[in-house]
């Protein structure tokens, strides 16, 4: 579990976070959902680290991970996987490389362990026999899933993607969904996932945070979502999905 208390971040005098107080739970699929500029995407990189937080804490299973100096908060990064918007691959790297890239950075795996992981990996993404191709020959949802591989490599505690389906076909991005779905199941993860996709809040948002103006709105499940009578929210599920529905 991430438990978020009271958080603030701000960038050159604006405040983006307003005191938010949240928490993921293990073993589901968490969304954070809102406008583009609403913080949703500063709240996650704060999670992960990559922004200090002016106050309040992050904790992880109940170690303050926003207090903690860089040393110790390494043993927390290994326990996470990140899955960027983009995939964020390697281009002159193979699929093999790709995601034997933490491997090399974060344990002491002999590289026939390496190897092995790496194909434990791949087959759960159903790449198999992918290892020796290079980004270009993949297409977008295959860079997806091997980013997805790249991400759980270390058998992680701790799952976030940001907009995984952003610039994938409806099939594909369902797929997507689905497979981080049951990796969150099969692992029994926390998973924290940034997005647009009111499909993908419908059919995976086992817990969905609202954010809106660097504030928290709203918070429930998939089910609570349809007949939520939160002006704002409903006001941000039509806008949204009539978007998507005029670009398909």
């Amino acid at each position: 579990m991430i438990t978020v208390n009271n958080i603030y971040k701000s960038f050159g005098g604006q405040k983006v976070l307003k005191g938010i107080t949240t928490q993921f739970e293990q073993g589901k699929t968490n969304l954070i959902i809102g406008q583009s500029g609403s913080g949703k995407t500063v709240l996650m990189k704060s999670c992960i680290g990559l922004y200090d937080i002016d106050s309040g804490t992050i904790e992880f299973n109940g170690r303050v991970f926003s207090n903690m100096p860089e040393k110790k908060r390494k043993h927390i990064r290994k326990e996470m996987g990140v899955l960027f918007q983009g995939g964020a691959l390697f281009d002159s790297l193979t699929v093999e490389e790709n995601v034997m890239f933490p491997l090399n950075m974060f344990t002491k795996m002999t590289l026939k362990e390496k190897k092995e992981r790496v194909d434990y990996v791949l087959e759960h993404v159903n790449l198999e026999n992918a290892n020796k191709k290079y980004p270009s020959e993949l297409s977008g949802g295959m860079i997806k899933r091997v980013a997805i591989a790249r991400a759980i490599s270390l058998i992680p505690k701790y799952l976030f993607a940001d907009e995984p389906n952003s610039g994938l076909d409806p099939k594909t991005a369902e797929r997507i969904d689905k497979l981080l779905h049951d990796l969150t199941k099969e692992f029994n993860l926390t998973t924290v996932i940034n997005t647009h996709d009111m499909n993908s809040v419908l059919q995976i948002g086992e817990k969905i945070s609202f954010i809106k103006e660097g504030k928290l709105w709203w918070e429930g499940t998939k089910e609570d979502v349809l007949t939520t009578d939160n002006e704002d929210l409903n006001e941000f599920i039509f806008s949204t999905e009539l978007t998507r529905r005029l670009k398909t």
